[in-house]
């Protein structure tokens, strides 16, 4: 069966983060009814899979099997080079259980002085993965690389965006208007594998 999805189909967006959900929908370009796992009380699947792709499909299968509706997922994170490509996938965990990213974004910032490294070299990554309920499933992956500023600069965007400064850019993700990052941004550029593949 060719896998494709028809415009105004309801999907569930596999995601309790209002900003990704955000994010997500406006990449989008509202060509769907998207209705969020944490607006239908799904429950988080633990992400015991060791690539983005991999969590990605895991969040995308769990939603759609608990909704029975299309579930798209992304797995997406902050890889720094000096850190040997942490956090990378337990890019939400080093912000703890409040997901308070200042601190993640401050225990970068430590780290780095811990390996006394003077790369500031970093990128991030968005594996986006679409869940049929009858099991196929289809799953992409977007980089876009940088270099990490501190202190961090901006207060749009979510999670490490404030300092994350994309390449060629002289304005942090986190301080980007929302259409500008989205046009180049890790998850877009997965989006634009996805839309080929399925739109």
């Amino acid at each position: 069966m060719a896998l494709k999805l028809e415009p105004g189909a309801r999907l569930v967006v596999a995601t309790h983060n209002p900003g990704k959900a955000r994010e997500i929908s406006e990449i989008l370009e509202g060509r769907f009814e998207l209705v969020t796992a944490g607006e239908l009380g799904l429950g988080e699947p633990e992400e015991t899979e060791s690539t983005f792709t991999g969590n990605a499909m895991l969040k995308a299968r769990a939603a759609a099997e608990a909704s029975g509706l299309v579930a798209i997922a992304d797995d997406s994170g902050l890889s720094v080079t000096a850190l040997g490509g942490q956090p990378g996938i337990y890019s939400a965990r080093w912000a703890g259980p409040g997901k308070d990213f200042a601190v993640a974004m401050q225990k970068v910032a430590d780290r780095l002085e811990e390996v006394e490294s003077d790369d500031r070299s970093a990128w991030f990554t968005s594996a986006l993965a679409v869940a049929w309920p009858d099991g196929p499933a289809v799953v992409v992956e977007g980089r876009v690389d940088g270099t990490l500023v501190f202190p961090p600069r901006g207060a749009r965007g979510f999670g490490y965006d404030p300092i994350f400064l994309p390449d060629g850019e002289n304005l942090t993700f986190g301080e980007m208007e929302p259409t500008r990052k989205d046009a180049m941004s890790h998850r877009a550029l997965a989006f634009a594998k996805l839309k080929a593949a399925l739109l």
